[in-house]
């Protein structure tokens, strides 16, 4: 596979239920993600007219003015909008970052009603997310397209399980109410300075990540090579890569490799969705990852106590982190 290509993962035999297509994907599952850690899954099942009206409505959000979105922005809840420069990645391994990230961002978490434990218990990255109340029909197709992505990563994780050589089942029970929110994102068509980003060098936090490809080019990823290279768009395509919650729980072996966007030609509208399991979960390292001569590197972390260390380090104060 040249370099400037991601692999492309084809779930339409896995879906379908034939014989042996789990155990197919489950192999090159393992070699990307041991080996790359970037791909795009098709025949995904996700609505794809769903996907390209959810694209379309976030330009419809970022075309409001600054105060009806900075009346929506992010509290201590971490669910909001994020103004331009609020962001930068400390944790990033690969590169110093030192100048304030581009993009704005409306974060979204799942839609739970009011009644919900979490809504009750204040939970970080859950909500009550925050709706403008000048787009009708907004809300609703977020709503719609948060449902296609649950449908996606759960029906990505018996591959996982497979992939790890666990149980196919293995997974299910840690995702009945998953963290999932999305970066619905707006990278701008502007000049950079120096070591500037729409979003800076980093690896997410997840336990893994869904974008569907939008149409202007901007996120580059790091090879094992050091080169940065574009992702090229695939039709009806949706990028899938590991988070470092993922990268701790298998001892490394699923690497959360780097990745960043540059300032687009044209202004860029995305959704990057981290799947994650519940808040309680604890990723101990799992035993297929670890022996005697590869003992366990990490200490067992919970997946809201991860998290929260993550975003708050990488967020400004008034943009629902720490950082100065």
């Amino acid at each position: 596979m040249p370099a400037t290509e991601l692999p492309v993962l084809d779930l339409g035999a896995y879906r379908a239920g034939e014989p042996g297509a789990l155990e197919a994907l489950a192999k090159e599952l393992a070699f990307v993600q041991e080996n790359i850690g970037f791909y795009v899954v098709v025949n995904h099942g996700a609505d794809q007219a769903i996907i390209d009206h959810t694209h379309k409505e976030l330009e419809r959000f970022f075309a409001i003015s600054e105060d009806e979105k900075m009346a929506l922005k992010i509290d201590a809840s971490s669910v909001g909008y994020v103004p331009p420069k609020s962001t930068v990645y400390v944790t990033s391994v690969v590169n110093e970052n030192t100048k304030l990230d581009l993009n704005e961002t409306l974060i979204t978490a799942l839609e739970r009603p009011a009644d919900h434990p979490h809504m009750k218990a204040g939970t970080r990255f859950t909500g009550p997310n925050k709706w403008p109340s000048n787009l009708p029909g907004f809300r609703e197709s977020i709503v719609n397209y948060q449902q296609e992505m649950v449908a996606l990563g759960r029906l990505m994780l018996p591959i996982y399980a497979t992939a790890l050589d666990l149980p196919a089942d293995y997974f299910d029970s840690m995702f009945t109410d998953p963290i999932m929110w999305s970066r619905n994102a707006h990278y701008p068509a502007v000049e950079p300075e120096e070591n500037q980003f729409g979003i800076s060098p980093h690896s997410d936090h997840s336990f893994i990540t869904l974008l569907p490809i939008p149409g202007v080019p901007g996120l580059e990823i790091l090879t094992q090579d050091g080169d940065w290279v574009e992702a090229q768009p695939i039709d009806g395509g949706i990028i899938v890569n590991t988070g470092e919650f993922m990268n701790r729980w298998t001892n490394g072996r699923f690497i959360a490799t780097p990745h960043r966007v540059v300032p687009p030609p044209t202004d860029r509208y995305s959704i990057a969705t981290f799947f994650n399991p519940n808040y309680d979960t604890v990723a101990e390292v799992l035993e297929t990852c670890s022996s005697p001569e590869n003992p366990p590197r990490y200490e067992p972390m919970q997946l809201i106590d991860y998290v929260q260390w993550y975003i708050d380090l990488n967020y400004k104060r008034d943009a629902g982190g720490h950082q100065a």
